[in-house]
């Protein structure tokens, strides 16, 4: 008989067993320990529901999804004395555990301890400075996605700043353009696993002036956790936490006009996807024209692929979003919102 693998098991219904009790047999499923990774067992903290209904520790993590959605990073700002505005940022990468769903920790490398890293925001022409500090204890760099000089694209080969020793530090610093929704993440390899460990963010550069006043504007990042290291992502997300939304629905209210800032940095799968339920929405791939491109429910997405959406809705209710792809939902790519009047 062929072994169930770890993935196929959260599908058929491992997800109920998870918890205090289920941890433990997670670990027999097909574990598949790597020299270059050390295999940390999901670690037992009381919970005793799955994933689908249970929560994890955000305090011990250091993070909360709900609060993502709309914390915007402006930076320490100031004037350059040629009147350029200064955003200054310091982001440390670190290596910390995050309990990804009840009962089961990952060993990521974060930015600022938080996955995903601060969501950087900018206005088009603003001086960017990114104090960048290694706490890790592999290499890291930080790599941006928009305009700047080779010096500062965060890529080994590129200069100091392609390949940041643990311990050190390098200084990156650019203009914000052009003005749209990009992300950043660490560019050391083996590149893969740096993005898959959760190494990355969301990078916003507004237009100048802005784009015209909504009612909320939410970042949601979609990736996935193989948390046993066999290059097949075991979990799906928007914001790190699987099925978070769907256990903490976002509350809106009927007519108020909701911005969502959507970026894939999905590894190990080709294409992720945002499905919007009972209604559709405006996007705007890459957030670069202020003219929408398509008025749609589902949109497609590669790795580093993203776009704005725009909707409102007209009934109360409760409206499911997720990837439209069933396997994504049913392993945390699932939330929902809460309209009420």
């Amino acid at each position: 008989m062929k072994p169930i693998s770890r993935r196929d098991f959260l599908k058929v219904g491992g997800l109920a067993l998870v918890g205090a009790a289920g941890a433990t047999a997670m670990t027999q499923v097909n574990a598949k320990p790597h020299n270059h990774e050390q295999h940390h067992a999901p670690s037992q903290h009381g919970h005793t529901e799955g994933p689908g209904t249970g929560e994890v520790d955000h305090e011990k993590n250091g993070f909360n999804p709900t609060d993502t959605l709309t914390d915007f990073d402006y930076g320490e700002v100031s004037t350059l004395p040629n009147g350029q505005t200064l955003r200054e940022y310091n982001i440390t990468s670190l290596n910390k555990d995050i309990e990804v769903a009840p009962g089961i920790t990952f060993p990521a490398w974060t930015y600022n301890g938080r996955i995903p890293g601060p969501t950087i925001r900018a206005t088009e022409g603003d001086r960017i400075r990114i104090n960048f500090s290694n706490g890790s204890d592999h290499p890291h760099t930080m790599h941006f996605h928009g305009f700047h000089p080779g010096v500062m694209d965060g890529v080994p080969g590129s200069g100091p700043g392609g390949l940041v020793e643990p311990g050190q530090s390098f200084t990156y610093e650019f203009d914000a353009e052009p003005f749209g929704l990009h992300l950043y993440h660490c560019h050391a390899f083996p590149l893969a696993r740096h993005i898959a460990k959760g190494l990355y963010g969301a990078f916003i550069v507004d237009p100048p002036g802005g784009r015209p006043r909504v009612d909320h504007e939410f970042v949601m990042v979609m990736s996935g956790f193989d948390v046993d290291f066999d290059d097949e992502n075991d979990f799906y997300a928007v914001n790190a936490i699987p099925f978070h939304y769907q256990n903490r629905p976002i509350p809106i209210k009927v007519g108020e006009t909701v911005r969502i800032y959507l970026v894939n940095i999905l590894e190990f799968d080709l294409l992720n996807s945002f499905h919007l339920h009972a209604n559709f929405f405006n996007y705007y791939p890459t957030g670069t024209s202020l003219t929408p491109a398509e008025y749609t429910d589902t949109v497609i997405q590669g790795q580093a692929q993203r776009g704005i959406l725009e909707f409102s809705y007209k009934y109360p209710g409760m409206y499911m979003f997720h990837a439209h792809v069933t396997e994504f939902a049913e392993l945390g790519w699932n939330g929902m919102f809460d309209v009420t009047e």
